[in-house]
C-alpha cells in the first residue's frame, strides 16, 4: 500500500451482525418473539442458485396463518447459528482475527419481550452483559444497533408498529434502560439498522402489516419513518445526557446511483434516487426535512403528521457520525419500458463495466469510494462502514479447507478504495463487514448465502453440527488486520 492510501491508527477493524441471524434461544430466559422470529425459509431454485424469491411485504393474513401454523415453516432466524449458546467460542474467534471492535445488535424483544413492560427482563440484560464483558475482555470495542429488523412482534399485532407514535415511548423506555445499565462500557452506538429500509420492507423496517393501513402506501411509510426519526433523536438526546462521552449515529443502506447515460432525463432520475435514498441520513444528520421532499410529498398524497414540538426535536438532536451498509450500486433510467427487472433487491439495470455475484448484485468497489466522498461532501461528520461484504457459495473440500478467494478479492478491491478515500480527505473511522461468522441470510433467510471468514457447519433446512471452520479469508483479514490495511 503506498503511503497516500495509510489508515488512521485507530481505525476500527471489525466485523457486523444483527441479533435475529446470529442468536437464536429465541424462546429463552424470557425472550418475546419478534418480527424476524416469524419470517420463514424460502428454498433455492432447482440449480442451487437464488430464484429471485424473497419474504418482503408480510401481510396480516399470512402472519396469522404462521402464527396458526407454526408446524408447517421453518422459521430459520429463530435458531439461527446458536450464537446464545456459542458467543464465547465466536467471540474469541474474532479476537484471534485482531478484531477492534464488534458490530452487534440487543434484540428489544430479548429485553422487554412485548415492547410493554414497565420493567426490563433481567435475564435479557445478563446475556448482553455477558457478550460486552467477553468483547471486553480482549479489547474489541463493542458497536450497538439498539433496533435491526427485530422489534417486539406484539408491537406489530397491537399498534401496527412504527405507523403507531405510541411506539416512540416504548422504543424510548427501551433505550433508556440500555444506556444506563451499559453506560461506561459501551461507546459508540447506532440507533436503527438502515432506516431507509422501510420503503422496501416495511414489516422488517417498521413492523408494519401494509394491509392494515388505511392510508397509501407511501404515506404508511414515510408516516412510520417519521416516527422512527423523532425516536432516533429522542434516543441521542437520551443518550447524551446518560452518557455524555458515547457516540451515537444512524445508519442507512447506501446504494450509489448512476445515470443509464448522458441524457439529461436519466441524470435526473440518478439524482432524484439519490436524493430520496439520503434523505434518511438527511434527516438525522442535517435535523430537517429537505426541500427536494416537498415536491415528492405533494405529489404522492403523502402529508406526514406531526406534532408543532417536532421540527425542534430533530433540530436539537442531530446524530454524531453516518454509518452505512454498502454492497453494490446501481444504474438509474428515466424510461424503465425497455428494461426488465431481476427481481432483486431494488431493480437492477445491467452494468456492463461491473461484475455481478451468485445473488445477482452488482460488484462496483470504487462505488464505496464514490459514496464516501459524496457522504462527506454532503454532512463533513466522521462516517462508518457498517456492512459490506459477498454473499456466496462456500465449498468445503475433503480436508476441511474452505478456499473463498472470491471472498478476499472482494474485501481487497473493497478496502483498498476506502484506503482511497481517506487520502481524498474523507474522515472514515471504521469498517465491519457484513456476517464475519455465517449467518441467516436477511433477504433469503437461509444459511447457503454465507457471507463469514468463518463457516458453521449449518444448511438451509437447519441440519448441521454447528461446528465453526475457519475460511481462507480469516487469515487474510488477520494479517490486513495486523498490518492497519498495510497489506492486502
Amino acid at each position: 500500500m503506498t503511503e497516500k492510501m495509510k489508515f488512521p491508527q485507530t481505525f476500527l477493524w471489525g466485523g457486523a451482525t444483527a441479533a435475529n441471524q446470529i442468536e437464536g434461544g429465541y424462546n429463552e430466559n424470557g425472550k418475546g418473539l419478534s418480527t424476524a422470529d416469524m419470517m420463514r425459509y424460502i428454498p433455492l431454485g432447482k440449480d442451487g442458485e437464488w430464484n429471485g424469491s424473497s419474504d418482503f411485504q408480510v401481510t396480516s393474513e399470512k402472519l396469522k396463518d404462521r402464527m396458526e401454523n407454526e408446524e408447517q415453516y421453518y422459521f430459520p432466524h429463530r435458531s439461527a447459528i446458536d450464537f446464545f449458546h456459542h458467543y464465547k467460542e465466536d467471540i474469541a474467534l474474532f479476537a484471534e482475527m485482531g478484531f477492534k471492535v464488534f458490530r452487534f445488535s440487543m434484540s428489544w424483544p430479548r429485553i422487554f419481550p412485548t415492547g410493554e413492560e414497565k420493567e426490563p427482563n433481567l435475564n435479557g440484560l445478563a446475556f448482553y452483559d455477558n457478550v460486552v464483558d467477553e468483547l471486553l475482555k480482549y479489547g474489541i470495542e463493542p458497536l450497538v444497533t439498539l433496533s435491526h429488523y427485530e422489534m417486539p412482534l406484539a408491537l406489530t399485532e397491537r399498534y401496527n408498529g412504527w405507523i403507531s407514535r405510541e411506539v416512540i415511548d416504548l422504543y424510548l423506555r427501551y433505550v433508556t434502560a440500555v444506556f444506563n445499565h451499559f453506560k461506561g462500557r459501551v461507546k459508540y452506538w447506532i440507533t436503527f439498522n438502515e432506516m431507509n429500509m422501510t420503503l422496501l420492507d416495511p414489516y422488517l423496517g417498521a413492523g408494519i402489516l401494509l394491509d392494515r393501513c388505511a392510508e397509501n402506501d407511501k404515506q404508511a411509510k414515510f408516516q412510520a419513518s417519521h416516527h422512527q426519526f423523532l425516536a432516533s433523536a429522542l434516543a441521542i438526546q437520551a443518550g447524551h445526557k446518560i452518557m455524555p462521552d458515547a457516540k451515537i449515529g444512524c445508519m442507512i443502506a447506501r446504494i450509489e446511483t448512476y445515470p443509464a447515460s448522458s441524457k439529461p432525463e436519466d441524470i435526473r432520475q440518478a439524482q432524484f434516487e439519490n436524493q430520496l435514498n439520503l434523505f434518511y441520513s438527511d434527516v438525522p444528520i442535517k435535523g430537517e426535512y429537505p426541500y427536494y421532499m416537498e415536491r415528492y410529498f405533494r405529489e404522492n398524497n403523502i402529508r406526514i403528521e406531526k406534532r408543532p414540538e417536532d421540527d425542534s426535536i430533530l433540530k436539537m438532536n442531530t446524530a454524531d457520525y453516518l454509518s452505512f451498509s454498502y454492497y453494490m450500486s446501481y444504474i438509474a433510467k428515466f424510461d424503465l419500458s425497455d428494461t426488465q427487472s431481476s427481481g432483486n433487491v431494488i431493480a437492477v439495470i445491467k452494468n456492463p463495466y461491473l461484475e455481478i455475484s451468485q445473488w445477482g448484485w452488482p460488484i462496483d468497489p470504487m462505488g464505496l469510494r464514490i459514496t464516501l466522498n459524496t457522504l462527506y461532501d454532503r454532512y463533513r461528520v466522521p462516517l462508518f462502514i457498517a456492512e459490506n461484504g459477498l454473499g456466496a457459495h462456500d465449498i468445503v473440500e475433503p480436508d476441511g479447507s474452505i478456499h473463498d478467494s472470491y471472498r478476499i478479492d472482494y474485501i481487497r478491491k473493497h478496502v483498498e478504495q476506502i484506503g482511497e478515500a481517506i487520502a481524498d480527505g474523507v474522515n472514515v473511522f471504521g469498517y465491519t463487514t457484513w456476517g464475519p461468522i455465517d449467518l441467516v441470510s436477511c433477504g433469503t433467510h437461509q444459511m447457503s448465502k454465507r457471507y463469514g471468514f468463518i463457516y458453521v457447519d449449518k444448511q438451509d433446512d437447519g441440519t448441521g453440527t454447528l461446528e465453526r471452520i475457519k475460511k481462507d479469508s480469516f487469515f487474510w483479514y488477520k494479517k490486513v488486520i495486523k498490518s492497519n490495511g498495510a497489506e492486502l
